[in-house]
């Protein structure tokens, strides 16, 4: 590549902006707190010009943007591409912002057919799944299936480097009302290990989860239980009931090799609840993941725009 480039990745909460080097090294990020949860419809594109270019000395430097940001909460809704997909088919689907000045890419958004009946979409996953891909040849090649777990947690199978399908648990924000809004009473206390793996017993094949839940508050109020352990019992009973459904929705074994993407201390849990299912499961920097997926969307794209 040619000369550098201004890489985001701009989600609900937050954005996260990199200028990477023609080696595609990052030479500078930085983190900003304008999620597209947070603006006014119209915002995205003034705070980008204002804020995000300036604060990035990328002024004139073309700009490829994943995540929410292409989403009817952000800058323009970009439409959905159909899985199977592959990288370069992610790369041919970008979105080019009408603009003036230096050009503006947003990576498309995902939808595909979920296993169970009825669609599902995401929109920045993508690019750190098929970016972690990208970043090992060995990742190519046959099945594999991604754990890219939030608020949303994305459940992947990827097949010879193609995202062949996807399945959203509501993980995150279930747990957040829970705790903030039921009768589960749940203190804000620190991680316990012990009571984790307690709500990972507890979660046994993931159904009857509405009933399974309860549990979190008669374990308390029938004194088996302290009060201190709700939050982390509660966290493990959640994931447990995930890993134990989600990966045979998919059609995947527990031969098939789990990679956990995203931020480490959330896929540390992950992968210790995989492990305790009898997966083998990996940990990876999600951070490095959507950066090596935005550098190799962005190889070839810009040196033909140079053209």
């Amino acid at each position: 590549m040619a000369s550098p480039f201004l890489a985001v990745d701009w989600g609900t909460t937050n954005l996260r902006a990199w200028v990477v080097g023609s080696e595609c090294r990052a030479l500078r990020s930085k983190d900003f707190v304008l999620g597209v949860g947070k603006l006014s419809p119209g915002e995205a594109a003034k705070h980008f010009f204002d804020t995000v270019r300036p604060q990035m000395s990328a002024e004139d430097l073309p700009a490829l943007l994943c995540g929410m940001i292409g989403s009817n909460l952000g800058w323009v809704q970009v439409p959905y591409l159909e899985c199977p997909i592959d990288m370069a088919g992610l790369q041919k689907g970008l979105y080019r912002v009408d603009t003036l000045g230096a050009p503006v890419w947003i990576v498309p958004g995902l939808l595909c057919q979920r296993p169970d009946g009825g669609p599902d979409v995401m929109r920045g996953e993508e690019t750190h799944v098929l970016g972690w891909a990208s970043a090992a040849p060995v990742r190519l090649k046959g099945e594999h299936l991604i754990c890219h777990p939030g608020t949303h947690t994305k459940w992947v199978r990827l097949l010879d480097g193609r995202l062949e399908s996807f399945v959203t648990s509501m993980t995150g924000e279930l747990f957040e009302v829970l705790c903030k809004h039921s009768v589960l009473q749940v203190r804000d206390s620190d991680d316990v290990q012990a009571a984790f793996d307690e709500g990972l017993s507890a979660a046994g094949d993931g159904g009857a989860l509405a009933s399974r839940l309860f549990t979190a508050r008669s374990r308390v109020v029938g004194g088996g239980m302290s009060p201190d352990w709700v939050k982390s019992y509660l966290s493990g009973l959640l994931i447990g009931a995930d890993i134990a459904g989600v990966p045979a929705l998919l059609g995947v074994s527990l031969k098939t090799p789990v990679a956990v993407i995203g931020d480490l201390k959330l896929a540390r849990r992950y992968v210790s609840a995989l492990q305790a299912y009898g997966y083998a499961a990996s940990l990876h920097d999600g951070v490095d993941a959507v950066l090596a997926g935005l550098k190799t969307i962005a190889e070839g794209v810009l040196d033909h725009e140079r053209v």
